[in-house]
């Protein structure tokens, strides 16, 4: 499975739903995520990508669209 499929079944598990927008629209602003299902997204990139996501970066707007989570994850590795 390549990187964005298992970052879309992350996305299903943790907001809960079967379909996702498409990856540059915002995950915050259709309100499939917000700030308290923010950190299950974190500790689940961290345990499938196998990084750590310091506190500092816990910024809505680094994760706020499959392509923006996509970046991100490629500035860690």
């Amino acid at each position: 499975m390549d990187r964005r499929s298992k970052l879309i079944e992350i996305l299903k598990t943790v907001t809960k739903q079967d379909t996702l927008p498409e990856p540059g629209d915002s995950l915050f602003d259709s309100g499939l995520l917000d700030s308290f299902a923010l950190p299950d997204l974190v500790s689940a990139l961290e345990q499938e990508f196998s990084i750590q996501i310091p506190d500092a970066d816990l910024n809505p707007r680094k994760f706020d669209s499959i392509e923006r989570i996509e970046e991100y994850l490629d500035s860690r590795n």
